[in-house]
């Protein structure tokens, strides 16, 4: 009977034993998945911080191929990370008035870019506008015999209140400022063409009558 209450002690102290080691086991791994979790989070972040400064440096340096809408999102998916590292907090301030002021940059050239296209039309719409005229200057400076010339020139004259409409001929332009050949007539300037046999001037502008007839001609040389 002894002997039993021996046995029945030991098999009690060993279970002790095993409920014990159990539970400083569990504490055990409880903490190194606790460290494990810590150093995980620490390497993320210390990968994050680097990966912040190589792209904010390679955008304010423009060492990328991004356009500057991809430029602008990554700055803010860089700002959302909240991190909190000296470095890259005077990065995100660089970068953010650099991206500003390109950003002011890509409109002033849009806006140019805009005005440009806009002359562009009103010139061709300008050029198409005044092509009839165009066109009769070349058909007398092209005209194979003086009577032909002759006869381009009467029909051309029809287009202008007299013979005696000036022409204005543009030789250059400076500072909004435009240097004038000597004036001549517009009978001069056709019977010059007859004679010269080449049209090498543009119409530049034309003024009208309250009939629709040509009271004054601006030429610039092409």
């Amino acid at each position: 009977m002894q002997m039993k209450n021996v046995v029945f002690r030991l098999q009690r102290i060993g279970l002790v034993l095993l409920v014990a080691l159990m539970a400083l086991g569990g504490t055990t791994s409880c903490k190194s998945k606790k460290k494990l979790a810590r150093e995980q989070a620490a390497a993320e972040y210390a990968a994050k911080v680097d990966q912040a400064k190589k792209d904010l440096n390679a955008i304010l340096y423009d060492e990328t191929s991004w356009t500057l809408d991809e430029k602008e999102k990554r700055f803010n998916t860089i700002k959302s990370w909240n991190l909190q590292d000296e470095e890259v907090l005077n990065l995100l301030d660089q970068v953010e008035d650099k991206l500003a002021r390109d950003r002011a940059d890509a409109q002033r050239k849009a806006e140019e870019e805009r005005l440009r296209r806009e002359e562009e039309a009103r010139l061709q719409k300008e050029a198409a506008k005044y092509s009839n005229i165009e066109n009769q200057f070349m058909g007398i400076a092209g005209a194979p015999d003086v009577m032909t010339a002759n006869e381009k020139i009467s029909r051309a004259l029809s287009l202008f209140a007299s013979p005696d409409v000036p022409v204005l001929i543009i030789i250059s332009q400076a500072g909004g400022f435009n240097d004038y050949d000597r004036p001549t007539t517009i009978q001069k300037y056709l019977n010059y063409l007859k004679d010269q046999k080449t049209y090498n001037n543009a119409i530049e502008q034309v003024k009208y009558d309250g009939n629709g007839k040509i009271t004054e001609l601006e030429l610039i040389k092409k």
